[in-house]
């Protein structure tokens, strides 16, 4: 009897070492294989176009598009490619908005040698995947949210107001914004503007603490 082809895998961090550590452990299993590799969220979104995939695994702080932002992205132009997130943080808030931009899973780096696989295989069975100990922290979110009776919004942000957003918090200033997304720095004045009056917000530092929130940036 034939075996099923191997689910082909798009593999996206900025870090080479970890790119590098990661396709060892999933190349190494019969079920698993790396097709692409990408160093950012936008270099993700253009391999889609390029290779077939099947299950994309995103690390969440990527420069140019985060994780998040390319999740959400993946999920509107490709909804057949399932996805799974990384990160180095434990963070109840990045796992709501991965469900929420789309993500089957989320898996922390510190242990993604022995979650790794069993992510991969529980996302392209179409089943969730909960690292160890996350459900007790996100039942005890969620109750802490509704007895504050407070909740984060859903983005009321454009894709280029998120990305602005993300570089201001990062501190870039509006000439090193403008050049990064080919746009004039009056452009960016504006879409600063608008991000500030949409999230009723005074500052940089605000708008730092909100990237952190909605996991456009780390702490």
């Amino acid at each position: 009897m034939t075996s099923p082809a191997p689910a082909r895998i798009l593999l996206a961090d900025d870090h080479a070492l970890v790119r590098s550590g990661l396709r060892m452990i999933l190349d190494a299993e019969p079920d698993l294989m790396v097709v692409a590799e990408a160093a950012n969220g936008q270099e993700a979104l253009d391999l889609l176009t390029e290779v077939r995939v099947d299950l994309a695994i995103l690390d969440i702080a990527m420069p140019r598009l985060t994780g998040i932002q390319a999740a959400r992205e993946i999920s509107r132009v490709a909804p057949q490619v399932r996805i799974l997130m990384l990160s180095m943080y434990d963070n109840e808030q990045y796992f709501f908005e991965s469900l929420k931009v789309g993500a089957s899973g989320y898996v922390l780096k510190s242990v993604a040698d022995q979650d790794l696989i069993e992510a991969c295989r529980a996302t392209m069975r179409g089943e969730p995947f909960l690292y160890p100990g996350a459900a007790t922290a996100l039942i005890r979110d969620y109750l802490q949210r509704a007895r504050r009776g407070s909740a984060l919004p859903d983005t009321i942000l454009t894709p280029r107001e998120e990305e602005v957003l993300k570089l201001v918090a990062e501190g870039q200033s509006t000439r090193e914004i403008a050049e990064t997304l080919v746009i004039s720095a009056k452009t960016v004045d504006r879409h600063r503007t608008n991000i500030l009056a949409k999230l009723d917000l005074r500052d940089r530092t605000a708008l730092t603490r909100y990237a952190i929130r909605a996991g456009l940036i780390e702490p």
